[in-house]
C-alpha cells in the first residue's frame, strides 16, 4: 500500500533545485536554504521563477516524484515525471473504454453522482451549522436540487447528457456559494465562476487549489499506470489530462472547496491578502498562498476510512486509491467503479 508522503512547494523566487546525494537542496543566491531527502517525497511543485538541474529531474522520474511547474498565481505550465510503471494492456483497455460511449458513459455516470453527493454534502454539513433559518433553507434547496440531479445522472444512458447534468448541477452549487461563505466583506462575495483569469478572491483560491488537486491526480494516474490525458467525462483534448481531471472531480468538494470556505469563514485570510491586476485578474499574496498550501499539506495528513475499501489511510491517498479502484475496473476485477463518497 502507498504510503503518505509530503509534496516539497517552491515558492521563493530564484531558488534552483539541485540533487545532492539523495536529497533535494535547494538554493536560494547559490546558498543551501533546505534540504529534503528524495525517498519522503511525493512530488514537488515549483511556483514562478523557480529552476531545477537535469540531475534532479532524472532522479524524481526514478523515484517516482512528480515535478510541476507554475505561474506565481497557480497557472500550470509544464511537469515532469518518468515512465509510467503500468503495463500496456490496461492502458490500451483505457483506450478502447474511452473510444466506447457507452462505456465511457458509464465511467461517467459514477464520477458525475460521486462529485454531486459529496457536493451535496458539503451543502447539508453547512446547513446544519447555519444559525440563519434563510441561510439553512437556501442550502437546503440547494441540496435537494442536488438529489434530483444524482437520480438522473444515474438513470441517464448518454454521455453528452451526463455531462450536461454535471454542468446544471454546477451552476446550482456555485449558486449558493455566497450561502457557505460565513465572511461578511463584501470582498468575499460570490458573484460567479471565473478561472482565467480568476476575478474575485473566492475564484483565486479556488483555482490555486484545483491547480494542487490537478498535480495530485496527475501522480496517482501515472502511479497506477492510467494515461493522465485519456478520460471518460471529460473527452480528450491537446494538452488537458482528462483521466486526472476526471479523477479529481469526486475531491473538489470535499478537499479544494472545503478548504476554501474554511479559511475564509475562520478569517484566515483577509481581503487584503489579494491583489488587483490592470486586467482585473485578482491574485492572492504571497502569505495567503503559504496559508493556503499549509493547510493543504495538512488537510491530506488527516486520517480517514475509505468508505469502499473499509481501510483506515490518510487524506493525501484517497486520490491514489481510487486510481487504483479505476485501473481494477478497466482489467475487469470490478462489476462498476466506485466513486469515493464522503460522509
Amino acid at each position: 500500500m502507498k504510503q503518505h508522503l509530503n509534496t516539497l512547494f517552491v515558492t521563493t523566487q530564484g531558488a534552483y533545485l539541485r540533487k545532492d546525494g539523495e536529497t533535494v537542496d535547494v538554493r536560494v543566491e547559490k546558498k543551501s536554504r533546505l534540504r529534503v531527502p528524495l525517498h519522503n517525497l511525493d512530488g514537488i511543485v515549483a511556483f514562478g521563477r523557480v529552476g531545477a538541474s537535469p540531475a534532479l529531474m532524472g532522479a524524481c522520474a526514478e523515484a517516482n516524484v512528480t515535478i510541476s511547474f507554475l505561474t506565481t498565481s497557480g497557472r500550470f505550465l509544464a511537469s515532469v515525471s518518468g515512465y509510467s510503471p503500468g503495463n500496456v494492456l490496461l492502458r490500451r483497455k483505457q483506450y478502447r473504454t474511452a473510444d466506447d460511449l457507452n462505456a465511457a458513459a458509464r465511467i461517467a455516470r459514477a464520477i458525475v453522482a460521486g462529485k454531486l453527493s459529496n457536493c451535496r454534502t458539503v451543502l447539508r454539513r453547512a446547513a446544519r451549522d447555519a444559525s440563519c433559518e434563510v441561510r439553512q433553507a437556501a442550502l437546503n434547496k440547494t441540496a435537494d436540487r442536488l438529489t434530483a440531479s444524482i437520480d438522473e445522472s444515474l438513470r441517464c444512458g448518454e454521455l453528452e447528457r451526463v455531462r450536461g447534468i454535471e454542468g446544471e448541477a454546477a451552476t446550482h452549487y456555485f449558486g449558493a456559494m455566497n450561502q457557505l461563505i460565513a465572511s461578511e466583506a463584501p470582498e468575499f462575495q460570490y458573484t460567479k465562476r471565473s478561472r482565467r483569469p480568476p476575478l474575485d478572491p473566492v475564484n483565486a483560491m479556488l483555482s490555486f487549489a484545483y491547480t494542487l488537486l490537478t498535480h495530485d491526480a496527475r501522480s496517482a494516474c501515472e502511479a497506477a499506470g492510467l494515461d493522465t490525458a485519456v478520460g471518460f467525462l471529460h473527452r480528450d483534448r491537446p494538452g488537458r489530462p482528462g483521466m486526472a481531471l476526471d479523477l479529481m472531480e469526486e475531491f473538489r468538494p470535499v478537499l479544494a472547496d472545503r478548504m476554501v470556505l474554511s479559511l475564509i469563514n475562520r478569517q484566515q485570510v483577509q481581503p487584503s491578502d489579494f491583489v488587483i491586476r490592470e486586467n482585473g485578474a485578482v491574485q492572492m499574496s504571497d502569505a495567503a498562498r503559504k496559508t493556503v498550501l499549509t493547510q493543504w499539506q495538512q488537510r491530506k495528513q488527516e486520517q480517514i476510512t475509505h468508505p469502499f475499501l473499509q481501510e483506515k489511510t490518510t487524506i493525501g491517498i484517497l486520490l491514489h486509491l481510487q486510481a487504483r479502484l479505476m485501473a481494477r475496473y478497466l482489467r475487469g476485477d470490478l462489476d462498476d467503479y466506485p466513486p469515493f463518497l464522503w460522509k
